[in-house]
This record gives structure tokens, C-alpha cells and sequence, in this order.
């Protein structure tokens, strides 16, 4: 995993609470379990295998969750983006329903670490709003709704303008289940449950190699060689050469963030009244929402390398203040991006490639929920349960070496569409 970008001038590097302490390794060590990466996805899969009495180490190349868990919007969302009937007619009847409960009970494992460890990470379930902008994307939250359940009910005419403020969607749906948070905070929170539950965070501590002998495992760092019989990778995003083939798998699509200072209190109680996170069904994949203390984040595809130059962001606070025209008096403070590791059939990946051995990212920009239930799931699978995700080979994506060029391709394609399918 990587550390040469630039921090993330993040909101949520000033506002979360310190990191637990945590150091480099010191030398050679050993574990019954290594896990390689300090975001949701290892965090989790250390915290639960913790509480299993499993001796665990974590070795992340930065800091606790200095990749994509300390960088995105904050959404909490529920769901793969798969439908449910889609799951069960490609998977079948019993992994095609697992698949669809994993989704769907994501959001409870988040809130319930917040709830149950304590941590300040401003969790707050107040939903999640899938905005239409076109016939198209009305269409397709239409075909949501049905197979959602009692959870998701539409937001039709001044119901979706009630809900977000604006009047710029002809319809939408709101996810109970769904909600928002500062989400290093709950790296962090994990992080510290983690430690207080027995488990070892190496941080600083970069894995450049591994390889099995004899039923061990030999992970290679710029620190120290640790020996384990298992191995967990949760690098998502950030993944590189530490397993042959790996980063190909995952497009890494950079996702930008642009956040005001607080608001003033009457134009808060505007926007999002009922605090809810939404996201819009468009070329632009802009999200938003407000945080605890009424700062206006907005989220989406900005350019392909890292950034916290304001100039770069533009494009989405214009887009904020045509949907809110209040904010055009708002102070923008604050500006990042970090990478989403996006899948070619946009469904979470596993693989295990060799024994002992178990791979878990790709969560298409849902993983905040997604990512700590995978890691989850890891645990469990070191301890010999069965996964609600099939385990699939390393596939690399045709003509990876393109990616940048694809995705500017395919945004420019998406938005033509919009402009012209209404």
C-alpha cells in the first residue's frame, strides 16, 4: 500500500479525535494472523478477530485510516448495487439472498461499533436519499423501491423537495437504514476498540512482500518480517504489486470532496432537514450532506490526481449553489480527494489465491458499511464460517493501463446521455 500522495487536507482530519498511539514495527514479529492495511476493511476484520481471541496483527503504510476510510463523504450506505432479484437470479437462491442480507444489514454492523465501543464519530441514521434527475434514473429508483421493502419509500413531487431542500429532482427514495458519519472517527474508534481487545496496529509500516513456506506466511516490510498463518489484504484502493495482478482488478477512481464552515443555523435547516445523506442518479455522481455541526459536504469525480487545490473543485461547489443558492454566501474551507476502487461487474470482490490466504475490496463507493462488514466477514472466515460473497479468481481489467483515459472517456459519455436522455 502506497504513502507517497500528499495527506488529504481533510475536514475530517482536523475535526476527528486523535488516533489511538500506535508505532512502526520494531524488527521481526509474528502472529496467527497479519493484516495488510489500517482502513474499515482491516480494521474490522482486526477488532473481530480480537474479540475471537485471535492473535492479530495489523501493518498499515501510513497512518490509521489514511486511505480511502479517512477520505470519503461520510455516507453510510446500504446495499450492493446490485438488486435483490438480480443477486438471486445470477447467484442463486441461498448465496443470492445472503448477498442481498449483507447489503441490506451493512449499516446496522457501522452504527452498532459506534453504539457499542463509543466512538465520536458523529453516527447519525437519518437515511439515504437516491435523487432522480431524469426519466432514466426516475426509472431505475422506481425498480429500487419495489424490491427494497419497507425500509425505502418514495419521495415523489413536494415530498423529495421536503426532504433535500431543493425542487431540482422530480422524485427520489429514502433508505431508513442509511445515515452518515465522520469517518476517520470511526477508523479510529475501531482502531482503539481493536487495540483495547488485544489486537496490534503497526502503523508507518509499508508491506513490500510476501510468500507462503511450509503452511506460514512471510510478510516483508521496510520495518521487519512477520511470520503468520494466515493473511488478510484490505489495501481496496490503494492496493499495488504486494499480490501479483491485484491493483488490476479495481479501477481507482479519485473522488472529491469540497465542505464549508458551519452554516449559519436558519440556512442549515434548509438543506436536508431531516439530516439525511442523498446522492444523485447522474453522470456526475455528485453526493452531499450536512454534518453535525451544519457543515455543507459535497462529494463527486474531479480529476484524476491527488488534490487540495481549490481550483479543482469548482465544478462542484458551482453545482452545490445552484441546487442551494444560500450556500453562495458560505465560506468553502476545505477541499480533498482519495481514491474509490470501483469493479468491473461493481460488486465487492474476495479472492483467495492461495491458502491461508483471503483478499477483500471493491466496494464501488459504499464503504463506509460495506467495507467494515467485509472485514467482518474475514474474521469469520479465519475462524472457518462461510462468506455471504462468492470467492472469485484475480481477474485483471483488459487494458488497465488506460484507466485514466477510460474513466474521463466514460464520464464525458455519461453526461452526452444525460443531456440528452430525459
Amino acid at each position: 500500500m502506497s504513502s507517497t500522495e500528499p495527506p488529504a487536507a481533510s475536514l475530517y482530519a482536523e475535526t476527528a479525535p486523535p488516533a489511538p498511539p500506535t508505532s512502526p514495527l520494531a524488527g521481526d514479529a509474528s502472529a496467527q494472523v497479519v493484516i495488510v492495511g489500517g482502513g474499515f476493511t482491516g480494521l474490522s476484520a482486526a477488532l473481530h478477530l480480537a474479540e475471537l481471541s485471535v492473535d492479530v496483527l495489523v501493518v498499515e503504510a501510513g497512518d490509521i485510516g489514511w486511505g480511502a476510510s479517512g477520505r470519503n463523504g461520510g455516507q453510510v450506505n446500504p446495499g450492493l448495487k446490485w438488486e435483490p432479484e438480480r443477486l438471486l437470479a445470477t447467484f442463486g437462491p441461498d448465496l443470492g439472498a445472503r448477498m442481498a442480507r449483507l447489503g441490506a444489514t451493512a449499516p446496522d454492523l457501522v452504527f452498532d461499533l459506534a453504539a457499542r465501543f463509543r466512538i465520536a464519530c458523529e453516527a447519525r441514521r437519518g437515511g439515504t436519499i437516491r435523487a432522480a434527475v431524469a426519466n432514466k434514473s426516475e426509472a431505475g429508483i422506481r425498480e429500487h423501491i419495489r424490491q427494497g421493502g419497507a425500509d425505502i419509500v418514495a419521495l415523489e413531487g413536494e415530498a423529495i423537495a421536503r426532504a433535500t431542500g431543493t425542487h431540482r429532482y422530480p422524485m427520489g427514495s429514502l433508505d431508513r437504514r442509511g445515515g452518515n458519519l465522520n469517518p476517520l472517527g470511526l477508523a479510529r474508534g475501531m482502531a482503539e476498540a481493536a487495540l483495547k481487545a488485544g489486537a496490534r496496529i503497526a502503523t508507518s509500516t509499508r508491506a513490500l512482500r510476501m510468500s507462503g513456506e511450509a503452511g506460514r506466511w512471510r510478510l516483508t516490510t521496510d520495518r521487519g518480517i512477520v511470520t503468520a498463518d494466515r493473511v488478510i489484504l484490505g489495501t481496496n484502493g490503494y492496493s499495488d504489486d504486494l499480490w501479483p495482478d491485484l491493483r488490476r482488478t479495481i479501477v481507482p477512481v479519485l473522488s472529491s470532496i469540497a465542505a464549508t464552515e458551519p452554516l449559519p443555523a436558519e440556512i442549515a435547516a434548509r438543506i436536508l432537514p431531516g439530516r439525511a445523506s442523498l446522492y444523485e442518479m447522474s453522470a456526475s455522481h455528485a453526493y452531499y450532506r450536512l454534518d453535525a455541526f451544519g457543515r455543507f459536504l459535497i462529494g463527486g469525480r474531479g480529476v484524476m490526481r491527488p488534490s487540495s487545490d481549490f481550483a479543482d473543485y469548482q465544478g462542484l461547489i458551482a453545482h452545490a449553489m445552484r441546487l442551494f443558492p444560500d450556500l453562495a454566501a458560505a465560506r468553502w474551507r476545505y477541499c480533498w480527494n482519495g481514491r474509490v476502487a470501483i469493479t468491473w461487474d461493481e460488486l465487492p470482490h474476495i479472492h483467495e489465491p492461495a491458502q491461508g490466504l483471503s483478499i477483500g475490496l471493491g466496494y464501488n463507493g459504499r464503504g463506509v458499511a460495506m467495507a467494515t462488514a467485509m472485514g467482518r466477514m474475514l474474521a469469520r472466515r479465519a475462524a472457518g464460517e462461510a462468506l455471504d460473497l462468492p470467492v472469485t479468481q484475480i481477474a485483471p481489467i483488459p487494458a488497465h493501463f488506460a484507466w485514466p483515459l477510460a474513466v474521463a472517456a466514460r464520464l464525458k459519455w455519461d453526461a452526452a446521455r444525460e443531456r440528452f436522455v430525459v
